[in-house]
């Protein structure tokens, strides 16, 4: 399919008027991630929104739907290929999934490389789940009926999480979300490397930029906590959704992914979103195809979380 006609306004408007004179640093990536961030006008209305600080130290961003009884919780982890972003960053998607799902969402604030490289980031995000399951969210959440998502780096840290819990024997989660997912490395082959690498918002060099940031050590490639097409077992794992665009670079191994997934047994949906880039979920909610996919993820959620 041909780029969505909405997608191609959006890059028309997004395109860089000249190159810059040289690559910026992490620090310079986020001070223009959020000077071009804007909350939306108008946000959905939940029940609640509250921030709160787990133990060891990660802020996280608790929206809560109305409900009489203890609703279930969807850990949400934001992408910025582990180096930029923010729990600010998915306001319209948390908000409508939690209203839609009639879901607690959790967003972390895990800590960003190169300040904190890998392991920092899903060490975080684990220790969020730990605190749910510790009861730490409150009565209002049900402590044993925990899902996991988040896209692009968010994606990674989801699966990463996963394979964590499941390996440390708990906690137990129910389902995992992953919408254009880092499961691979720039220089592993996959064709969508190749065929999106510039001129669709999210490019090669970015992701080569991101991994200098987030790896300290070229072995770590090899560990499946960093890179879990590494893996050499995805057996155990929680049933998941996989959402992919059609002009992304991390488009072939997200798919990879969901295919080894499904080979071992585990419940896996995967569904190519065509015409759209990275991002279309959270990031670019001006998109027809954002609420779309928000209530996809909501109906998925529903499922395994009822």
């Amino acid at each position: 399919m041909t780029l969505d006609p909405a997608v191609q306004e959006l890059l028309a408007r997004s395109a860089p008027a000249e190159a810059p004179a040289r690559p910026p640093t992490a620090a310079e990536l986020r001070a223009a991630f959020a000077a071009s961030w804007r909350r939306p006008e108008s946000v959905e209305p939940v029940a609640s929104v509250t921030d709160h600080v787990v133990p060891g130290g990660v802020r996280v961003r608790l929206y809560l739907p109305e409900s009489a009884t203890p609703v279930p919780v969807f850990v949400w982890i934001h992408g910025g290929g582990w180096t930029i972003g923010s729990i600010d960053e998915n306001e319209v998607a948390s908000r409508a999934v939690c209203n839609a799902a009639k879901v607690a969402v959790v967003a972390v604030d895990y800590r960003l490389a190169p300040e904190h490289p890998f392991p920092s980031a899903p060490d975080d995000c684990y220790a969020v789940v730990e605190w749910l399951a510790a009861g730490g969210a409150g009565p209002a959440v049900d402590a044993a009926r925990i899902a996991i998502g988040g896209e692009s780096a968010g994606g990674n840290l989801s699966t990463v999480v996963s394979m964590m819990t499941r390996d440390r024997g708990g906690p137990a989660l129910a389902a995992q979300v992953l919408i254009c997912p880092v499961y691979g490395h720039p220089d592993d082959g996959f064709g969508s490397y190749t065929d999106f690498a510039e001129g669709y918002g999210m490019t090669a060099g970015a992701m080569r930029f991101f991994f200098e940031q987030y790896v300290t050590d070229p072995a770590q490639l090899d560990d499946p906590y960093l890179l879990p097409l590494r893996a050499k077992d995805l057996t155990g794992l929680p049933p998941a959704l996989v959402l992919t665009a059609e002009y992304d670079v991390l488009r072939d191994e997200g798919e990879e992914f969901a295919r080894r997934l499904a080979s071992t047994g585990t419940p896996v949906e995967l569904t190519r979103y065509e015409g759209q880039i990275h991002g279309f979920y959270g990031l670019h909610t001006d998109l027809p195809a954002s609420p779309r996919s928000h209530a996809h993820v909501a109906t998925y959620l529903r499922k395994f979380l009822s």
